[in-house]
């Protein structure tokens, strides 16, 4: 059995970037009076590129910056900051109102029931995260050792640091841990790491290549459509060290 099961947050606990982040970057442009709006087409080729505020620097590099907005915060990395700390604000009221993915909820229970301990490695800002963490209940989001969100490392996914970060956190060697992801970039990660990886596809992943991963699956699943329980994960993980 796996000693410790590491979660990405979006598009594997909450299926969020369509919904809650393009919507609140839209918002925040808004707000601060920029001419730009991402479509769900054009959002499928931004999220290739980890993180929020990287992801609004590659928009602008391509498309244009606001001149008027870059001036008045005093520069490009001011804006995109300023920026950002809106988007979080705003996806963290919409995420309120979204459904946690099939088998999450279920899957953390069997995990605290096995002994198996928990994290979060994520690219998204910390307060968005625990508003995340906040749809499963108080008892299971406690149950969280660490969550390492945001910029807690210098090189995010695919670069492997944030899944190293995780490993020293939980004192395990990488054979006694599994992650689950629904990205290349968060596969690319993870096994860089040396951490055996499932991936659940999401709505912006699921033409992604996953040859790496140990399984791939549309999501968890609850009840009667059950596709991975813990012991799963488990064999998973063993088949992947041997």
């Amino acid at each position: 059995m796996i000693k410790a099961l590491i979660f990405d947050c979006d598009g594997v606990l909450v299926d969020t970037e369509r919904d809650a982040h393009r919507v609140g970057f839209n918002l925040a442009f808004k707000e601060f009076g920029i001419d730009a709006e991402w479509s769900v087409e054009l959002y499928a080729r931004l999220v290739l590129v980890a993180g929020g505020k990287e992801r609004m620097k590659a928009y602008f590099d391509e498309f244009g910056w606001p001149e008027a907005q870059v001036g008045k915060f005093g520069g490009k990395d001011d804006l995109i900051a300023e920026l950002h700390k809106t988007k979080t604000r705003l996806t963290s009221e919409i995420v309120t109102d979204l459904p946690v993915r099939p088998g999450i909820l279920r899957i953390i229970d069997e995990a605290l029931a096995a002994g198996v301990r928990l994290g979060v490695c994520t690219t998204s800002n910390p307060k968005f995260i625990d508003a995340v963490l906040d749809l499963f209940g108080a008892e299971r989001k406690d149950a969280f050792e660490f969550v390492h969100a945001g910029d807690v490392v210098k090189a995010k996914k695919p670069a492997p640091d944030i899944y190293l970060l995780a490993l020293e956190t939980l004192g395990l060697p990488a054979s006694d841990c599994l992650v689950i992801e629904d990205s290349r970039n968060g596969l690319l990660a993870a096994t860089g790491a040396g951490i055996a990886t499932l991936i659940t596809t999401s709505t912006y992943t699921v033409d992604e290549d996953f040859a790496e991963a140990v399984e791939v699956v549309p999501e968890l699943g609850d009840a009667p459509n059950i596709n991975i329980t813990i012991e799963d994960l488990g064999a998973l993980a063993a088949q992947a060290a041997a």
